[in-house]
């Protein structure tokens, strides 16, 4: 049966079809459509402004543009509000409303009469939970972020959040920079509208919609500011409608081999940690699953070809006027799969055969010469992390790659916040800083992997140390850092029953986190954990009793998918490149 188009389609059932069609009309009129408009196809528009949502601030420019491109193309577009998420202004974390935002647009999505979408997002976990709730609705889709914004300036240096912020923060904490400069840069770091300014996860999370193929090409770099963002947002509007009609799916954009090619890239821009948590969560709508072993062998054969912040000099903004996903895509051709195409119907191998104007190798550097001979991210395992954690190599001091020392453990992150710069903390240098319980289950799974380096060690000169957790850290942030430890301390996860002074050993080489205990002893101490209380009541509860681990992307049990084939991402498959 063919399905029903604009105003017909998805009817409220009353137990009437035509009094559906003739109540829904009579509404719709109401609003000062003509019966002729409402006659057309629809394009939702997925709008997600907030007073609470700095990288959203430009969405009603960008909703303007995206109804002029579907007004030209000769659809009915209507816009709808969902949830929106900013990092920064969210209690306990963001993360633990990804999942909330990916819930509310699939419904939203699938309930309304829309022969296709645009979603409009930008901020860190906005997009993710976008492309979950667009891959489960699975109607024609396409994915439109706010863009990254532009540097500032202090004394002469461009900041750009929210690397800088840490970087100056940092030296705050050590006593180099005074009460007063920071109030300044505090003003200077964040100068426009837009996402982060470097490689963070919200620009991280624009590149692999735009190697998904549900971003039209050339769109995930394009600044907030750029009138080319506006242009890019009609566009996208006038491609909607094209959908409406060829019917590409996010199901036909999302598949195995695209995923693969997501990985590959994640590797050579040196992206965010939260993706890999992001796409295994948006993959796994499908029925799609990322092994570590494939990670791992996606990253050993991988460059860094991307010299941007948090591992290099630039920004979001150079990384557009250098060329953009598109100049990462032709150094990495020979490894792609070139089969997957986009919301133009385009194969890759067809986008990748058109010239390119014009590279610029001080910020994307060629296959032969890269910034890194390997990927930027790597997943360990071991006794601590029998599930995995995931480690970014690119943002870490190497001579700390190879560590053994003492644990340092803080049981959750009130106890982080009350003794980390407690002057006296039995703390030195080569120990290693432990936190536990700040999971999904344990916590929502905050940006607090980034650990502080203790005030005292940090006014001695200390700039990093290995730290470990089960919580997550900024794509923004740098340091020796493994994170996503799972399974997690509060579901009796290893990390749980490591105590002070245990002995830790992190092989970047080996690829592996140990904790240096006996079996033995590891076994009697698990025989005495207790879990902690859990909460009785609204989305918290439910986050808490059905969110997945961090291999499997932290989404709900209820909303994974099997997917169309059951694919899974494992070494024994054909291989990017075949």
């Amino acid at each position: 049966m063919t399905k029903e188009k604009g105003m017909k389609g998805g009817l409220t059932n009353y137990g009437d079809k035509d009094f559906s069609v003739f109540l829904r009309n009579s509404f719709a009129r109401s609003m000062g459509y003509s019966p002729e408009t409402l006659r057309k196809p629809i394009v939702g528009i997925a709008s997600t402004p907030s007073g609470f949502n700095n990288c959203h601030r430009t969405v009603p420019e960008l909703v303007e543009a995206v109804s002029r491109g579907v007004l030209a193309a000769g659809g009915l577009p209507l816009t709808f509000p969902t949830t929106s998420l900013c990092e920064p202004f969210l209690n306990p974390t963001s993360m633990m409303f990804r999942n909330l935002m990916a819930m509310d647009t699939e419904e939203m999505v699938r309930a309304q009469p829309m022969d296709a979408v645009v979603l409009i997002g930008g901020c860190d976990k906005t997009v993710p939970a976008q492309l979950m709730g667009a891959a489960s609705a699975n109607i024609p889709a396409i994915q439109l972020v706010t863009g990254a914004m532009s540097t500032g300036r202090h004394k002469g240096e461009r900041l750009g959040a929210c690397t800088d912020c840490r970087r100056y923060w940092g030296r705050f904490r050590a006593g180099e920079v005074d009460r007063h400069e920071i109030d300044l840069v505090e003003g200077r770091l964040a100068a426009t509208a837009g996402t982060c300014a470097v490689m963070g996860t919200a620009s991280t999370m624009a590149i692999i919609a735009e190697v998904l193929g549900i971003a039209l090409p050339g769109s995930a770099s394009i600044p907030a500011v750029m009138a080319d963002r506006l242009v890019c947002a009609e566009r996208s509007g006038t491609i909607a409608m094209s959908l409406v009609n060829c019917a590409i799916r996010p199901s036909d954009l999302i598949t195995k081999h695209s995923v693969e090619n997501a990985l590959r890239v994640l590797m050579a821009v040196s992206g965010s940690t939260n993706a890999v948590v992001h796409l295994a969560a948006i993959a796994g709508r499908l029925g799609i699953s990322i092994s570590p072993e494939r990670l791992n062998q996606i990253s050993d054969e991988t460059p860094v070809l991307v010299n941007l912040k948090p591992v290099g000099e630039g920004y979001m903004e150079d990384f557009h006027a250098a060329g953009g996903v598109g100049a990462v895509l032709r150094e990495l051709r020979h490894l792609l799969h070139l089969d997957t195409f986009n919301v133009l119907g385009q194969t890759l191998q067809e986008r990748l055969d058109e010239p390119l104007e014009w590279v610029d190798r001080n910020y994307i550097y060629s296959f032969k010469t890269p910034v890194s001979p390997v990927g930027g991210l790597i997943a360990l395992s071991g006794n601590l992390a029998p599930d995995g954690a995931i480690f970014k190599r690119a943002a870490a001091t190497p001579e700390l790659f190879e560590t053994e020392g003492r644990a340092v453990v803080f049981e959750s992150l009130a106890d982080l916040a009350e003794r980390i710069d407690d002057p006296d903390l039995d703390v030195e240098p080569d120990d290693i800083l432990v936190l536990k319980n700040a999971g999904p289950v344990g916590a929502g799974m905050p940006e607090a992997g980034y650990l502080p380096i203790p005030r005292k060690l940090a006014k001695r000169g200390v700039k990093d140390m290995v730290r470990i957790s089960d919580a997550r850290m900024s794509g923004t942030a740098f340091g020796t850092i493994a994170l996503h430890i799972s399974p997690e301390a509060a579901i009796g996860g290893p990390l749980a029953i490591v105590h002070n002074g245990d002995r830790i050993r992190l092989s970047v080489r080996e690829k592996t986190l140990e904790l240096l205990v006996s079996e033995e002893e590891i076994s009697d101490r698990m025989a005495d954990w207790r879990p902690g209380s859990a909460p009785d009541r609204g989305y918290q509860a439910l986050f808490h009793r059905t969110v997945n681990q961090a291999p499997h992307g932290c989404d709900f049990d209820f909303l994974t998918g099997t997917g169309r084939n059951g694919n899974a991402l494992a070494g024994d498959g054909r291989e990017a490149g075949e």
